[in-house]
């Protein structure tokens, strides 16, 4: 028994469908990957805006009354000394000294990395959802074309 072109192009666009269906899968896996690295960038955006406007309030000639956080929403009152130097963690659990200064710039370069970062995510992001979209309207015109060949063996007869 030999499949003639009709039923080869219907198995042949099953396959496809099957394929596509599987790359939309991927894709929306990535895309969830996607949106949580965006939160992560933003928790981390906004925790260095908050760090940059604490250490530009700090004084080199007076004592600044601040609240220090313990954990859990727990505060305690503390008066922070005139500063000079801070201690910045650099990344990988080193820390070293930075004068103020120092400091302030290391924090704005970090801000513009998760600025650029997040822009970088966006785009994938958008680019992810575009080739969805594509996938989406593939299937859908590849079923849409199963089913008249389902239904035209049927509709000739009388």
């Amino acid at each position: 028994m030999t499949m003639d072109g009709g039923d080869r192009r219907g198995v042949n666009m099953e396959q496809t469908v099957n394929d596509l269906v599987q790359e939309s899968k991927l894709l929306e896996a990535y895309y969830n990957d996607i949106v949580a690295k965006e939160s992560v960038l933003h928790r981390l955006y906004e925790e260095s805006h908050s760090s940059f406007e604490a250490i530009r309030g700090l004084s080199s000639e007076s004592e600044t009354l601040s609240l220090v956080p313990l954990g859990i929403g727990v505060y305690v009152k503390s008066v922070i000394y005139p500063i000079e130097k801070v201690l910045v963690n650099i990344g990988a659990g080193v820390v070293v000294e930075k004068k103020k200064d120092d400091a302030v710039n290391f924090i704005e370069q970090r801000i513009k990395e998760f600025e650029l970062a997040t822009k970088q995510l966006s785009t994938q992001k958008q680019q992810i959802s575009h080739r969805m979209m594509e996938i989406q309207n593939t299937v859908n015109a590849y079923v849409g074309q199963m089913r008249s060949h389902d239904e035209s063996p049927h509709s000739h007869s009388h």
